[in-house]
C-alpha cells in the first residue's frame, strides 16, 4: 500500500503531465508514461496501463461536459468506442507477447516521432 506522501506526489505528477501536454498540444500520456516507469517506478505495462484508464475517466468527463454544449455526436462517439475495444485487445495481446524492453523501446520511438513533429511545427511558426 503507497504512504500518503507517494499517492500526492503520483497526483502532481499527473497534474503536471496532463498541464505539460495541454501545453504543447499532445497528450499526457506523453509526460505521464515516461514519469510513472521513470519516477514511480512502475513497469512500462503498468504505466501504460494506468494512463490509459485516467484517458477513460478524462475522456468520460470531457464528453458529458461538450455533450451540455452540443458538440457530441452520439454515432460517431459510439463507434470510435466499438474500434477502441477492439485496439485495446490487440494492445494487450501484444503487450503480453513483447519483452518489457521492447515495449519501453516502441514507446521511446513513439516519443522520438511527436518530439520531432513538435520541433517541426515551431519552425513553421
Amino acid at each position: 500500500m503507497p504512504s500518503a506522501s507517494e499517492v500526492v506526489f503520483a497526483a502532481v505528477l499527473g497534474l503536471g503531465g496532463g498541464v505539460i501536454g495541454g501545453l504543447l498540444g499532445v497528450g499526457g500520456g506523453i509526460v505521464f508514461v515516461p514519469a510513472l516507469a521513470l519516477v514511480i517506478g512502475l513497469s512500462q505495462v503498468d504505466a501504460e496501463a494506468t494512463s490509459l484508464l485516467a484517458v477513460i475517466l478524462v475522456g468520460a468527463v470531457g464528453a458529458w461536459r461538450q455533450a451540455g454544449y452540443g458538440n457530441v455526436r452520439v454515432r460517431d462517439g459510439l463507434l470510435m468506442g466499438l474500434l477502441s475495444l477492439v485496439g485495446v485487445a490487440a494492445g494487450v495481446a501484444l503487450a503480453n507477447v513483447l519483452p518489457e524492453r521492447a515495449l519501453k523501446l516502441i514507446f521511446a520511438a513513439f516519443m522520438l516521432y511527436f518530439a520531432a513533429t513538435l520541433f517541426r511545427r515551431a519552425l513553421r511558426v
